[in-house]
């Protein structure tokens, strides 16, 4: 049996002369330890050499945030004030606008940009449709000068930098996941954004000092299974059709928290079908354009007793013309590093076009525009959330905002069709690149 002495001693003893005896080692420990000093200097060595250990891999640490973050460091700081500066336009505004790589968001910060205001863009480039129209408007709003950072609203380091870095005097809040029928496929994405992404902002704008205005979309959906004819924003909004639906109008409860509790200037804006160039893939009108020009069918869908679907499709020149009006008219917020001082504005209204158009007209416009006949399929709608016409009442908007759409759907999908036979690369309307 090896005695205590052996087993403390290394596995591979070449360095040692083991004597049976311990007197080898004797020597070894009375050289090394042989007075209080050397042990306080030995303890300090060890602490030493530790707190270096720890000290480099938090080093490490920290250089592997950095380097994987997409955000952050001196010249990103530089970029995000230079997009936030106010050009030409005393009095302008400083907006940051989430969702700026989207549709309406791409639109709104150009024409932003365009009048002379400070803007910078939050997206983060989800791939709930094709990511690379997304990057593609981001590079036409880089050619403007509009910095888009990627990032996603629920993250609360990200917001509390920007608002460090600038004083944002308005937010333009139109991240969501949108769309009716993919929230059967994928609801909690819409929990993430449409309602922890939106607490998550308004966290960080109550916490601002000073605080911004907020605008934000919320949607026609909220109206649901409501049947009174137009919709007006004194209607009933508690009979939600889709989840999408439920959690827009949960964020109209959501804001009216915020604004009550801390004061801030809430502006929410029920947009009614938007449509027009750079839109959603996902939307009727794109879809079904993409599969007339390909030869396939198109299903449309009509609802109780044959009756067709309409909608109060609403061109986004319009949209862009109520959202610029609602940040332009929102009034101040009244808190103060989260506490209120006083009554906020809080507001709702219709963004729409006031004359619905059945889908089966779409589509004929889109027929002649094309000159391309559609491969109709027309099915029963399904119990998938949508409902059976929109139509907007606009009265509120257009005393408040002077909201006044301008463009009827037949211009509106004849620039719509222009873009999209140039941005796809279309020589000719029978042939696809």
């Amino acid at each position: 049996m090896p005695s205590l002495q052996e087993e403390l001693l290394p596995s591979t003893p070449g360095k040692f002369k083991i004597d049976q005896r311990g007197h080898a080692v004797n020597r070894q420990f009375h050289r090394c330890f042989a007075s209080t000093s050397t042990l306080f200097l030995w303890a300090l060595f060890l602490v030493a050499l530790t707190a270096s250990y720890l000290s480099f891999q938090s080093f490490i640490d920290s250089g592997n945030r950095y380097f994987t973050a997409s955000w952050g460091g001196i010249q990103w700081e530089k970029r995000v004030r230079d997009s936030a500066q106010v050009h030409r336009r005393p009095g302008g505004l400083s907006v940051l606008v989430t969702g700026a790589a989207g549709f309406v968001g791409t639109h709104v910060s150009l024409a932003l940009k365009k009048r002379g205001d400070g803007v910078v863009g939050v997206d983060n480039f989800n791939n709930y449709y094709d990511p690379s129209l997304k990057k593609a408007r981001k590079s036409l709003l880089q050619g403007h000068g509009v910095f888009v950072v990627e990032g996603d609203v629920n993250d609360a380091r990200l917001l509390a930098k920007l608002f460090d870095v600038v004083a944002f005097t308005h937010v333009m809040h139109l991240a969501a996941q949108a769309g009716v029928r993919y929230a059967m496929e994928n609801p909690q994405s819409y929990v993430h954004s449409n309602v922890a992404g939106l607490v998550t902002l308004l966290e960080a704008c109550k916490s601002a000092n000073p605080q911004p205005a907020v605008v934000w979309a919320s949607s026609s959906s909220v109206y649901g299974l409501n049947e009174q004819s137009p919709f007006s924003e004194a209607d009933r909004t508690d009979r939600p059709a889709s989840l999408y639906a439920a959690t827009k109008k949960a964020g109209e409860a959501i804001t009216h928290t915020y604004n009550h509790i801390y004061g801030l200037s809430i502006t929410g804006l029920r947009f009614f079908t938007v449509y027009g160039p750079w839109g959603r893939p996902d939307m009727a009108y794109f879809s079904f354009t993409r599969n007339i020009l390909q030869g396939k069918p198109i299903t449309i869908y009509r609802g109780k007793n044959r009756v067709d679907l309409a909608r109060d499709f609403t061109y986004i020149d319009d949209i862009v013309k109520g959202c610029v009006g609602s940040l332009d008219t929102a009034g101040r917020s009244t808190g103060s590093g989260g506490r209120k001082a006083g009554p906020a504005p809080y507001r709702i209204f219709n963004l729409g076009n006031t004359s619905p158009v059945t889908v089966p007209t779409l589509v004929s416009i889109l027929e002649r525009h094309l000159k391309v006949k559609a491969k109709r399929n027309v099915v029963d709608m399904p119990g998938n959330g949508d409902v059976p016409f929109t139509h907007a009442n606009i009265t509120s908007a257009r005393r408040q905002l002077g909201y006044k759409p301008t463009t009827d759907l037949q211009t509106g999908l004849k620039k719509f069709v222009k873009w999209y036979l140039s941005y796809y690369g279309y020589n000719n309307r029978n042939n696809v690149n």
